[in-house]
């Protein structure tokens, strides 16, 4: 959001020293620009309306984790993976 807020202050900017020194600013005309904003909210309906529509017709689509519950502390199992022999594990 910075570099938007960055540009748009530099715009500004450059057209207020334009209109100091009298001179026309070479930027298009506004009905240029509008078509522009039209056209980067065009390209952002698409893919917005897709996650929207994911969102709430397939609630069950959502998945969740979870972790099983073991009775082995993760210490004696990580020694049984790495030295690859089946060690006694105690439960907690």
């Amino acid at each position: 959001m910075k570099p938007y807020i960055l540009s748009l202050l530099g715009g500004i900017l450059a057209g207020a020293i334009y209109s100091l020194i009298r001179v026309r600013s070479p930027a298009p005309p506004m009905v240029a620009l509008v078509g522009l904003l039209g056209i980067v909210i065009g390209t952002q309906i698409i893919p917005t309306g897709r996650q929207l529509l994911a969102d709430s017709t397939l609630p069950f689509a959502k998945t969740t984790m979870v972790q099983a519950h073991t009775t082995h502390s993760p210490r004696s199992n990580n020694a049984k993976l790495i030295s690859g022999v089946h060690a006694n594990v105690s439960p907690n």
